[in-house]
């Protein structure tokens, strides 16, 4: 059963929030971090960008960047914009964008809980992005950004939830990306602790560096099972409400060229010219290569395929990258890049018509229930499967353990 732990949130004061939360640490680089903080002190960028407050061209894993880090989280910490809760509590969290809401509960997971896959994972983590997080996390003394958890529908937290939404929030705040964000304090943790305790797993969704790292930035602090350490900020949402965009793709380089390219795929499927670039349903494709827009179906996954094998990315994988792109690896293949679907079809357009890229593939988004199941059968998902959107701003509720 899951384990769900209250936790003393450091928090903006509620006159600067707008001003303290951002955007996540992996959703940007260095240049974009430091152009969205400039002018902006109190940006939370500070604190999971470090290397924003050091001379460009500094490495982002370089010592001092995570010594700069911990020194921007003190600062802000006994500042006047900030304020630390005085009593453990949960809070919940709701995400506004495009006429739809969801609403999840923020409060902290156990590293034992990932440990012993009750909290389950669907991606393959990367051994430098766990050494970079887990860096942060034992420098800064402090868990600085949430994961995103999802798990399956119950009945007692939405009557929970909907207590703690009578109240006044403690933010409520739609930033200039028009996702409104709204936070609210419960006054009874205990009810959202004894909820999840009848929760058999809890999944990832978004976040699984960030996992990984608390972990082993827990075993690497040390301490008993209750040690502070041991727990890591998450929100957590029920499946029912998460929604999930595309992965999409693009090629660099075409071997042999892309007309050898076009060649190789009419011989084993169907192209549509001039097709749609937002594939309709699952199964389908568009490919954009030599500024036209080509439909097509992937083929089915054999008798016995796993349901990693039966995802639209896996078919993508078995039917083209392999075969034809030589692409056995994704995840290190550098031929292979990977474009979030929040930013649409005309930036896979743009970088082939750059010439930075040679073809782009819009793909149809992965299902929630098709991450539930290839989890629940202990598989990985191909890199870059899912696109959760909207993102959690990071600054609102900090995990503190020092």
């Amino acid at each position: 059963m899951a384990i769900l732990h209250p936790f003393r949130a450091l928090r903006p004061v509620p006159e600067k929030a707008a001003e303290v939360a951002c955007v996540p640490y992996d959703v940007i680089n260095s240049d974009e971090a430091r152009y969205l903080a400039e002018g902006k002190p109190l940006s939370f960028l500070h604190v999971i960008r470090p290397e924003i407050d050091l001379p460009e061209g500094t490495d982002e894993h370089d010592d001092q960047v995570y010594a700069k880090g911990a020194e921007n989280l003190r600062s802000y910490r006994h500042s006047a914009f900030s304020q630390t809760d005085a009593e453990p509590s949960v809070y919940v969290y709701q995400l506004g964008m495009g006429g739809r809401t969801q609403t999840g509960v923020f409060a902290c997971v156990a590293t034992s809980d990932y440990d012993e896959d009750v909290i389950l994972k669907h991606e393959r983590t990367r051994p430098d992005k766990e050494d970079d997080r887990t860096r942060h996390i034992v420098e800064q003394k402090a868990h600085a950004e949430p994961v995103m958890l999802t798990y399956k529908d119950d009945e007692a937290t939405p009557a929970l939830i909907a207590e703690v939404r009578r109240a006044e929030p403690l933010y409520d705040i739609t930033f200039d990306d028009g996702v409104r964000h709204t936070i609210w304090k419960s006054s009874s943790p205990d009810a959202f602790v004894e909820a999840f305790r009848r929760i058999p797993n809890l999944y990832v969704a978004d976040g699984h560096h960030r996992c990984k790292a608390a972990s082993r930035a827990a075993e690497e602090v040390g301490g008993d099972p209750s040690a502070e350490a041991r727990f890591f900020p998450a929100v957590l949402f029920p499946i029912s409400e998460v929604a999930i965009l595309p992965y999409n793709r693009v090629i660099h380089t075409l071997p042999g060229g892309s007309e050898a390219f076009l060649n190789a795929l009419r011989s084993r499927s169907d192209l549509t010219p001039d097709a749609d670039p937002t594939p309709a349903e699952k199964g389908q494709i568009s490919l954009f290569i030599r500024g036209t827009w080509y439909g097509m179906t992937l083929p089915e996954a054999g008798p016995g395929a796993s349901s990693v094998e039966r995802l639209d990315v896996g078919r993508l994988t078995s039917s083209i990258l392999e075969p034809l792109l030589g692409i056995t690896d994704p995840r290190t293949d550098p031929n292979i890049d990977f474009v979030g679907g929040i930013r649409g079809t005309k930036a896979l357009e743009q970088r082939v018509t750059s010439g930075a890229s040679e073809l782009a593939v819009s793909m149809y988004a992965t299902d929630i229930q098709e991450l539930v199941d290839v989890s629940d059968e202990g598989l990985l998902m191909p890199p870059k499967s899912t696109w959760f959107e909207p993102k959690l701003r990071s600054g609102f509720l900090v995990h503190l353990f020092d």
